[in-house]
């Protein structure tokens, strides 16, 4: 899998008080196993709402990578979903993967996908580029570049069925599991 690196511009105000880049670099925070063609890259993580200006949003790309944002917080990432291979999905167990992010309990065992999930966050998608569908329990959502997502905590996984590979853009916000659907 070849990953399109990410450039990330980041903005900050002077003593001054002059609008300035503070930082323009490609984002190294990618997370990839090789079973899967799949890459996300970390772009920024604000750790509560309403968020602090000053604060430095990029990780490390050596800390613990994680799928949610921390509790309160928000994260955003960019998904790089390569064709998905029909044989390979079917050998998969996707819960392996879902624990190095620290995210075992989002993994929907015996679901109709390997890594089908469902995660206490609102999740804002933007397809950048390509097409994807999006799988519920029972439905499939083709979505294309330009159409944009609004995951509320539902089961879902993502295959790219295509020939071509689909670019994501994600916003995560922790959201308040007391709250939901009945």
């Amino acid at each position: 899998m070849k990953i399109k690196p990410v450039r990330v511009v980041v903005t900050e105000e002077g003593a001054d008080g002059i609008a300035r880049v503070s930082s323009d670099t490609l984002a190294e925070r990618i997370f990839h196993r090789d079973h899967r063609p799949v890459a996300m890259t970390d772009l920024w993580q604000i750790s509560k709402v309403p968020a602090s200006i000053i604060e430095d949003g990029q990780q490390n790309p050596d800390e613990t990578f994680t799928l949610k944002p921390d509790s309160g917080g928000v994260k955003f990432r960019v998904v790089q979903f390569d064709p998905e291979p029909v044989q390979t999905v079917k050998r998969i167990d996707g819960r392996d993967v879902f624990a190095e992010m620290g995210a075992e309990s989002e993994h929907a065992t015996g679901a109709r996908h390997p890594y089908m999930h469902k995660t206490q966050t609102v999740d804002f998608g933007i397809v950048l580029e390509g097409s994807i569908t999006m799988l519920l329990d029972e439905d499939d959502i083709q979505v294309s570049a330009g159409d944009m997502i609004i995951q509320r905590g539902t089961n879902h996984a993502w295959s790219n069925r295509t020939n071509e590979p689909c670019l994501v853009a994600f916003v995560l916000a922790d959201a308040d599991a007391e709250n939901q659907f009945q």
